[in-house]
């Protein structure tokens, strides 16, 4: 997987074409990470962030069509960073290590909570937040994923964005335990979705354990969606079995698919052009494009675990609703099985037998050629 690092986006756009998000993103003075993926977010070159009092990159990725960005900081061994608080909402995934963040509004109680390695949590918008590293011989290094593209761009003024007083006390207003971990289930069925399961939290201690359960829709796969802290930026948790795959799909952009137990490979393609493919393992990045197929392939001995952090929710939709559990055929954005290119199964059997694996999913019944 390539990968482009700059600190100068001079050159990525032509005159006229530079959004104020573009320029607050240079004057941070980090490395911004371009391509399609990242092989190991662990890995990712980070350099002093002056703003957070610790190191990062950003990563913009194609798929990310600026609708949101995605970052990777690291806080030094017992340290902190600086208190934190602004007008666009944020999703937090710890890489590694254990500690602790603090979340208060203005003026009012202050929330602690401890994490650790693959704990998800969301920052309630324009809340002031601290991390902690409670380790004092390694660093600790989270992924986070935000708003701050459309934001930055529609307002073009950051003493708004970073200084704005005003409270969002239907999103937090201080309870206790708000960050406990504790949530709640609920069944969804929605037309061209098919039926899952959604589950409404603040914080999930380790997404690697999480109980997902059956979305027969989408194919050879289990799944939960997170509806966090009330805002529109989402996420869920997949897992594909071994010897597996899930069926192809597409919608707009901006999904952060983060691996975060196995291995594989993803096949994208914009109808009608060449398929891409993307391996991956643990701590890698896969961001599709928007309107991009995309199928996710696992060719490990154990469950592939799959965390992706996107736009939307149940209760809080955003632009259009893709028909992710409704075939092509009849106005959907998912393609069947039977109707996926012959070659997809090949390539796959092909994999997982470099890997001493049988494929475990029934065989493609294809309709006679007419």
């Amino acid at each position: 997987m390539e990968n482009t690092v700059t600190n100068d986006l001079s050159g990525l756009k032509r005159p006229g074409e530079t959004t104020a998000y573009d320029q607050w993103l240079a004057d941070e003075g980090i490395p911004v990470i371009g391509g399609y993926a990242i092989e190991d977010l662990n890995q990712v070159p980070l350099e002093p962030w002056k703003r957070k009092g610790g190191k990062g990159a950003m990563i913009n990725l194609a798929g990310h069509e600026q609708s949101n960005d995605a970052y990777v900081c690291e806080i030094p061994p017992g340290g902190r960073l600086n208190p934190q608080k602004h007008l666009y909402e944020e999703a937090i995934l710890i890489l590694g290590g254990r500690g602790a963040t603090t979340v208060w509004n203005e003026g009012g109680p202050k929330q602690t909570f401890e994490w650790s390695r693959w704990s998800l949590f969301s920052i309630p918008l324009n809340a002031w937040h601290q991390h902690f590293n409670g380790q004092g011989e390694e660093p600790a290094r989270y992924f986070a994923v935000t708003g701050a593209p459309s934001m930055i761009s529609q307002f073009h003024n950051l003493d708004f964005i970073f200084n704005n007083s005003y409270v969002f006390k239907d999103r937090f207003s201080g309870e206790e335990n708000y960050f406990g971990g504790s949530g709640v289930l609920e069944d969804v069925s929605s037309a061209g979705k098919g039926n899952r399961k959604v589950w409404k939290t603040n914080f999930i201690p380790d997404v690697t354990s999480f109980k997902l359960y059956e979305w027969k829709e989408k194919g050879a796969q289990s799944y939960v969606a997170l509806d966090m802290t009330g805002n529109t930026l989402g996420a869920h948790i997949s897992e594909i079995p071994v010897a597996s795959y899930v069926k192809a799909h597409r919608h707009g952009p901006g999904a952060n698919v983060t691996i975060v137990d196995g291995q594989g490979y993803t096949l994208m393609w914009l109808e009608g052009q060449p398929k891409m493919k993307v391996p991956w393992r643990t701590g890698s990045l896969v961001v599709p494009p928007g309107n991009w197929f995309h199928q996710h392939f696992n060719t490990g001995r154990t469950p592939a675990r799959q965390v992706a952090l996107r736009w939307g929710t149940m209760k809080h939709p955003v632009g259009k609703q893709w028909r992710l559990g409704q075939s092509v055929k009849t106005g959907g954005d998912m393609i069947e099985y039977e109707d996926e290119d012959p070659e997809v199964r090949q390539m796959y059997e092909t994999e997982i037998v470099r890997n001493g694996l049988k494929i475990q999913m029934p065989p493609i019944r294809r309709e006679p050629a007419k």
